[in-house]
């Protein structure tokens, strides 16, 4: 069975377009206005949410993603809270969603109750940010059996031989971190990002998607010419949260992401 996510990109492939990945923190500002700025970047032409698992000790994140991480968790946000947050959003909304998690928070409640609760409430995916290849299979298998999307990481240290087991143990899409480092953005695409892709590539037919360090409308083009989709989070969660939490201050916020989703889309 195919997710939401297999199904946008082979959409977007077929058209000759390139996919456009927001990242946010579920919960900042809270978790009602979470439902809220997800359904306005569907209507700006995002393709597809990534959200962060709220988490207090977040090790891939940058100050940026920390801070949105600490915001959400002291407005209340639980698993729980989460977990109807995406039901809600499936209410009114087919757009695929991905988790991007660390294990403890999944563990803490059960790992396989997690997953499963995780599928009931309507998402596609999980990216796993703490689970080493080696270790993952038992977590994978949860997964499959949920019918999700096992989203794997490949960085600009990652060897040869490394990057082959895991494109073989990804689907839905493979996450390029554009550089070393955590999240955050940065004044110019990594050097060696579109060497990093073509690695990849050599490798495995599944779509790749470059993120980390991608915040500028001429950077996510920049992107878009060397990755199948382009993944954009710190900027977006700024965007957010310094305007105001108002209709007028959301609209603002969400013309600054679509200027990213028109240069990706005009590649």
């Amino acid at each position: 069975m195919k997710t939401r996510v297999d199904q946008k990109f082979a959409e977007l492939m077929k058209k000759g377009e390139k996919a456009f990945i927001a990242y946010l923190s579920a919960g900042d500002p809270n978790l009602a206005d979470t439902v809220d700025i997800v359904l306005r970047l569907e209507d700006a032409g995002v393709d597809l949410i990534e959200l962060g698992l709220p988490f207090s000790d977040p090790l891939a994140d940058g100050r940026v993603n920390q801070e949105a991480a600490t915001r959400a968790l002291d407005a209340g946000s639980t698993f729980d809270g989460v977990m109807d947050c995406i039901a809600q959003i499936r209410e009114r909304s087919e757009i695929p969603m991905i988790f991007y998690a660390y294990m403890n928070p999944l563990l803490s409640r059960g790992y396989e109750n997690s997953i499963t609760a995780a599928a009931q409430a309507g998402i596609d995916g999980f990216l796993l940010l703490d689970l080493p290849l080696e270790e993952a299979g038992p977590y994978r298998k949860s997964l499959t059996e949920n019918s999700l999307n096992a989203i794997q990481l490949v960085t600009p240290t990652t060897p040869d031989e490394r990057i082959g087991k895991i494109v073989k143990r990804a689907n839905g899409f493979i996450y390029c971190v554009s550089r070393e480092g955590v999240t955050g953005v940065q004044d110019k695409l990594a050097e060696g990002a579109g060497a990093l892709v073509q690695r990849i590539r050599d490798q495995s037919d599944a779509p790749v998607a470059l993120g980390f360090g991608i915040g500028t409308p001429e950077q996510a083009r920049g992107a878009a010419k060397l990755a199948d989709g382009v993944v954009v989070g710190s900027a977006i969660v700024n965007a957010f949260h310094n305007s105001p939490h108002t209709p007028e201050g959301r609209a603002a916020a969400t013309a600054i992401v679509k200027q990213m989703v028109d240069a990706v889309k005009t590649v």
